[in-house]
């Protein structure tokens, strides 16, 4: 029977169309896979997976049986032989008796040739002097304080992280706020388009900030927003570079929808009092996930004046994160 193709969203999906279709069980499909399935990003670039398969006739399984029975009967006769080959004699064990008689033997030898006779035990190394031993141990001492000193003072004590210069904001004419928001809505309703999305965009520049806010209106917004914002978080890193390619100076692209930015502040500044809460009464840091500049942002915001605690960021992105920790005295 010849190869026919099967596309399906996955490879198991495909093989299990080709056993329908064909009337056999798996055992008798033979497939190869042409192409393996591709989400692509965001649903962009998304591949199905693509099999080539065909059914096995009876006579091809019963051949592979017997071809399988007769190779292991094979490797079984050889396994044995060798194990009969490769049966080695028992090494000869040397008694003491054996050992004093060889000694004798050489000394004898060594006698008769005029050599000095070789003395079985090694001397004893001389003993140092106590006062030596006494001298070496107090150099180790010293030593070891040393390095634990070192240890000590090697620890660096942490610095909470210093509030960046604000920002210059320069403003901006009108053409030039329209060319910024046509650039992030061109840019969106593609990818909206490329996930089959309908959603209705809204624009609007903060002059005094330098930022571009854009909203979504739709039914499937859920898509957009991802587990906690990552997807979101995603679309609007996209964006930024976007708009920020047609502008001189840096833009603040924020993108929402279902007032989702606000309730995400609102649970990281509940959280936030809950940590403060925990480090004030075990007297210990505590580290949080890691989170976007945005939300790091909110979380010290929310404790900048707290009497008890203090934050700071530390690691690299993306793992950067906030740790809560007491206030020295």
């Amino acid at each position: 029977m010849d190869y026919r193709e099967f596309t399906a969203k996955t490879v198991d999906e495909a093989i299990t169309q080709a056993c329908l279709e064909l009337g056999v069980t798996s055992d008798r499909l033979d497939y190869d896979v042409i192409q393996e399935a591709s989400s692509g990003f965001l649903g962009i670039g998304s591949k199905p997976a693509v099999i080539r398969a065909r059914a096995r006739s009876f006579e091809e399984l019963e051949a592979e049986r017997k071809a399988i029975e007769e190779a292991e009967k094979k490797a079984k006769e050889s396994v044995v032989t060798k194990a009969f080959e490769t049966v080695k004699e028992e090494p000869k064990v040397i008694t003491s008796d054996e050992i004093e008689k060889r000694a004798a033997a050489a000394a004898a030898k060594a006698k008769v040739e005029g050599r000095p006779e070789v003395e079985l035990r090694p001397e004893r190394r001389e003993r140092r002097p106590a006062e030596g031993r006494r001298n070496s141990r107090e150099k180790r001492g010293g030593r070891a304080e040393e390095s634990l000193h070192r240890e000590e003072t090697a620890i660096p004590e942490y610095e909470p992280s210093k509030p960046k210069p604000e920002r210059v904001v320069k403003p901006i004419s009108k053409e030039k706020e329209e060319e910024l928001k046509a650039a992030a809505e061109g840019f969106l309703r593609s990818v909206f388009a490329a996930m089959k999305i309908d959603a209705k965009i809204h624009s609007e520049y903060d002059q005094k900030e330098g930022s571009l806010s854009c909203t979504f209106d739709g039914e499937e917004m859920g898509l957009l927003i991802g587990k906690r914002g990552q997807t979101l978080d995603s679309l609007q890193y996209l964006t930024s570079l976007v708009v920020n390619k047609k502008s001189e100076d840096y833009v603040r692209v924020k993108l929402d929808t279902e007032d989702y930015r606000a309730r995400r502040a609102d649970t990281l500044s509940n959280l936030a009092r809950n940590i403060a809460y925990k480090v004030k009464k075990t007297h210990r840091p505590v580290s949080l996930e890691p989170m976007n500049p945005y939300e790091r942002r909110i979380i010290h915001s929310s404790l900048q004046g707290n009497r008890f605690v203090e934050t700071y960021s530390e690691g690299e992105e993306p793992y950067r994160h906030v740790v809560v920790t007491p206030k020295r005295s």
